[in-house]
């Protein structure tokens, strides 16, 4: 992987990540157009997570912090009930990953046609939008174990995790400013998390050879900032569009871009 083939992917994790529009699809788009290849691919992507779960760190920043210092308190509030709830949501994306990791890796590898089709699936799933309630309701701890279902659901590349985690939120009744601020606070332990055991086993199984001499590690340290980067306005932009309702909007690109995707994996070799 060339310095600026992992700049643009860092770009396209960044931009991807909080638009429902699935990032794990575009980085998979992303590798079969520029032609990367390799056994770190995985680790990339997941590094590439890291860099944008950062950005979700500053802009969140304030949230966090009263979060954190509710943790010492030792009182049932409505804070440590919410840090309840985000722990229960991340249940099912934790079983999924200890249990299924192979067969995960297995999907990551440049199958087109298999991201194209969950493209239009995620497309579908934003329709769900349309179904949202008017009670505008919290998360509550029954919402919190549906919706990390349906994140779990989206560790397929092409199912949007934003776009799956919001959507179920909204359909639940969640207020809009609370489904968005639930589904990007509850992905921040799953990712880094991931983000630290894929890196643990690069550093395992290439060496220094690989990592410490320059092979991977300029290329993945620029990636990983160009996607922090990227990720903090991305992140703001999905905000506002999620309070002004124009999540529907990216159904319809989905669709074209899963459409696409079926005919270069079908006649394109991917």
């Amino acid at each position: 992987m060339s310095i600026i083939e992992a700049i643009i992917l860092g770009i396209v994790q960044g931009l991807t990540e909080f638009l429902p529009v699935s990032s794990s699809g575009h980085i998979e788009l992303g590798k079969a157009i520029l032609g990367v290849e390799g056994a770190g691919d995985l680790t990339f992507s997941v590094l590439l997570h890291g860099a944008t779960v950062l950005s979700i760190i500053v802009i969140f920043r304030k949230d966090l912090a009263e979060l954190f210092s509710s943790l010492f308190s030792f009182e049932w509030n409505e804070n440590t009930q919410y840090i309840a709830k985000l722990a229960l949501s991340m249940i099912p994306i934790g079983l999924v990953g200890v249990f299924f990791k192979d067969e995960l890796e297995a999907l990551f590898s440049g199958r087109v046609a298999l991201v194209g089709c969950c493209l239009i699936l995620t497309g579908g799933i934003l329709f769900l939008t349309t179904l949202e309630r008017k009670e505008r309701k919290e998360v509550t701890f029954k919402d919190a174990i549906i919706i990390g279902l349906a994140q779990a659901v989206a560790v397929l590349p092409g199912i949007s995790r934003s776009g799956s985690t919001i959507s179920t939120a909204l359909a639940l009744g969640v207020a809009r400013e609370k489904a968005t601020r639930f589904s990007f606070l509850m992905v921040l332990a799953p990712i880094l998390g991931a983000t630290l055991m894929e890196f643990k086993d690069l550093l395992e199984v290439s060496g220094s050879s690989n990592v410490a001499s320059g092979g991977l590690l300029l290329p993945y340290t620029l990636g990983f900032i160009a996607a922090f980067i990227s990720g903090l306005l991305a992140c703001k932009w999905m905000i506002r569009l999620v309070n002004q309702g124009k999540v529907i909007y990216f159904a319809y690109y989905c669709f074209a871009v899963g459409a696409i995707a079926i005919l270069f994996g079908l006649f394109g070799g991917g």
